[in-house]
């Protein structure tokens, strides 16, 4: 070997080594753990890839690394609440600077190289044929939170003012919550039905559904809490912030779409009905004279 690493370079070398191993462990803990054989089949060559670029750097550094316990147990349980491919796209993420490096040695030893191309290429070639039902039904979540988001936040910030109770605000809420979580959930039923099969038909429709009940639940959540309406309103406008900031991450991991630019373009329209929307409430109140 011609090219002499340096100090510096040598001990990210064995960061990397660490790293490597630990995915290794990561991956082939999800393989036993996944039911569908050919989720498993692609997590255990990933495993293998990340043992073997494990070995070929040791050759370098000349040194043993242990897996990091910790970083397991949470990837595993990001990956079995979340997704697989979440937890997998998260966890690649954190790695890009081990790619980096392998990239940059990769212009003077052919090893580093050739593990470069594999980390950028094989894969992540590999994590894209992961077959996982929850992404396929993205699109029906997607509409189910968009919906409760603008409608029932709007709902909510009209009927603050005018009705100035907590509890008559939640119960208008939850009704109109679960009424339109049932409508939205019938409409994506008939919408896939004339696309789909029954089954995915009657899947969209659950995930539509689910979506909006969801978020119907924690935007109501504070009016029940708190007595104060005001109060209410604030944490509910937070609530509603804080779905829309959690749900548009877990898509610009796992779908690798641009993430502010879709969060804020969701929180400007739910923010801003809700705001037309308690305006409005406080006028209608105002004209037909309703004090409560």
């Amino acid at each position: 070997m011609s090219y002499r690493i340096d100090a510096a370079t040598m001990k990210s070398l064995q960061k990397a080594q660490k790293n490597e191993i630990t995915e290794y462990h990561i991956y082939t803990k999800l393989a036993s753990y996944i039911k569908n054989e050919h989720n498993s089949k692609i997590l255990q060559r990933i495993a293998q890839d990340e043992l073997r670029h494990h070995d070929q750097l040791k050759t370098f550094t000349g040194t043993d690394k242990k897996p990091n316990p910790l970083k397991i147990f949470f990837y595993t349980f990001i990956s079995m609440v979340f997704g697989i491919t979440f937890g997998i796209k998260l966890m690649e993420k954190g790695e890009e600077s081990s790619e980096k490096l392998y990239r940059e040695l990769g212009e003077h030893i052919e090893e580093f190289k050739k593990i470069a191309m594999e980390e950028d290429k094989h894969e992540k070639a590999l994590v894209e044929i992961i077959e996982e039902e929850r992404l396929k039904y993205v699109s029906s979540m997607v509409l189910g939170l968009n919906d409760a988001l603008v409608e029932l936040t709007g709902t909510l910030a009209g009927l603050t003012f005018a009705l100035k109770n907590t509890r008559l605000i939640a119960l208008a809420g939850l009704i109109t919550g679960i009424a339109a979580s049932l409508s939205m959930a019938a409409s994506e039923y008939l919408s896939s039905r004339t696309e789909q099969e029954n089954t995915h038909a009657l899947k969209s429709s659950l995930y539509t559904g689910g979506a909006y009940i969801f978020t119907v639940a924690c935007l109501v959540l504070p009016y029940l809490v708190f007595s104060n309406y005001i109060v209410s309103l604030v944490f509910t406008i937070v609530a509603a912030i804080l779905i829309i900031l959690v749900f548009n991450f877990y898509i610009s991991v796992a779908k690798d779409l641009p993430f502010k630019e879709r969060f804020f373009e969701m929180a400007g329209i739910s923010l801003g009905v809700a705001v037309l929307s308690f305006i409005i409430g406080y006028l209608i109140r105002l004209f037909l004279g309703v004090d409560i």
